[in-house]
């Protein structure tokens, strides 16, 4: 389907079509660095349009929520907070969402467009694909899905088979179609938290220098307070260990013919921490584990499900039917497409020993695995 002349197309696998309008070029870097380098013509209407504005046009008084978290006017929702609570001012009706084209208008120049994860998300939903917080890639022709609760080791698991000359499927998110057997992913950045980098050395010289010099300042902080603890209070050491990370592009983590976003699910893997030294790992029972990631996925919601009942108290007569049947659809989503895999349960210390991760689940992805199916 051509592209509308004045227009941006972000296509994900063929199944969610984002499109913006009147973008300017900072604008559609801003999307990209959100979605990944995933621009490409459409194959029918949009999902979801973006319409660009210089200055958001209001009718009439705006009644604010929370701390300058939201507001409404008589008829229209804004959203003024974008990413690191940068102030905003974007427009959508949630009772639209996932349902049909969504329109969501912004000013010009924000640093990412709120909520546009979640949407997708969604849309996905509504379109019969499980949306998993998951990690997902392909080694040796096997495909492997990595989930667990937030910081269970999922990005520890891609991280240690990168190393090993694995493919590239997704972070984060990863897009489970209940009528096939793939995995998809959205190349959103990566989190690479300082100790990855320590034992990937190779990662080093993909940060940016500032990125660096930043980390090594962090360390030396840290370095301080162990030493001196006195001079770094316990508050804001905690503070700046929260930010010892650099987020980055997976095509700077992965050579481009390794970033696949595309697998197959094979084995699925529940990645959890324990408070042993040693990895464990044992196979598992897949409904068990949706059963668990019910709860794991509806905690990824909490933030999106705030907004909706921001929503909600503005609008109290829009209701958005999809939302509000988010658990029971999530619940047959995960039964559908999780059922009969080969599953096992990977319990590990944290932070984990990549290498070490990488050998002991390395058996689980060989031809045939450990009782499992190619």
């Amino acid at each position: 389907m051509a592209q509308p002349t004045g227009t941006v197309d972000f296509n994900l696998h063929d199944l969610v079509g984002i499109r913006l309008l009147d973008a300017r070029s900072g604008d559609v870097r801003a999307v990209a660095r959100q979605l990944g380098p995933i621009q490409r013509s459409l194959n029918g209407p949009p999902d979801i349009v973006i319409r660009f504005v210089e200055r958001m046009p209001v009718a009439g008084t705006l009644r604010t929520l929370g701390m300058g978290e939201a507001a409404f006017s008589a008829d229209e929702f804004f959203v003024l907070r974008s990413k690191h609570k940068a102030q905003a001012r974007v427009s959508l009706a949630l009772d639209q969402a996932g349902q049909g084209p969504c329109a969501i208008v912004c000013e010009s120049g924000l640093p990412a467009v709120p909520l546009l994860i979640p949407l997708i998300n969604l849309t996905m939903v509504a379109k019969g694909v499980l949306p998993l917080h998951a990690a997902a890639f392909t080694y040796n022709g096997v495909g492997a899905v990595a989930t667990g609760w937030s910081k269970g080791g999922k990005t520890e698991a891609l991280l240690a088979f990168m190393a090993g000359g694995a493919q590239y499927v997704g972070d984060e998110w990863v897009y489970l179609p209940a009528d096939d057997s793939r995995a998809l992913g959205i190349p959103e950045p990566i989190r690479l938290w300082d100790w990855y980098v320590r034992q990937l050395p190779e990662l080093r010289g993909r940060l940016s220098r500032g990125d660096r010099l930043r980390l090594a300042a962090l360390r030396g902080v840290a370095t301080l307070r162990r030493r001196m603890p006195a001079l770094v209070p316990g508050r804001l050491a905690r503070f700046l260990e929260r930010q010892r990370y650099a987020d980055l592009d997976p095509r700077m983590i992965f050579p481009e013919e390794r970033c696949a976003l595309a697998g197959r699910f094979d084995r699925l893997f529940w990645m959890v921490t324990h408070d042993a030294r040693t990895i464990e790992v044992a196979p598992a029972d897949a409904g068990e584990i949706a059963r668990r990631m019910l709860h794991s996925l509806l905690y990824e919601w909490l933030p999106f499900l705030e907004w909706y009942r921001m929503y909600r108290f503005a609008f109290p007569d829009r209701r958005n039917e999809l939302i509000e049947s988010l658990e029971g659809r999530l619940t047959a989503l995960l039964d559908e497409t999780l059922a009969g895999r080969p599953a096992y349960t990977v319990a590990h210390p944290y932070p984990v020993d990549l290498a070490a991760l990488f050998a002991a689940m390395r058996p689980l992805l060989e031809d045939g695995g450990l009782g499992g199916r190619a």
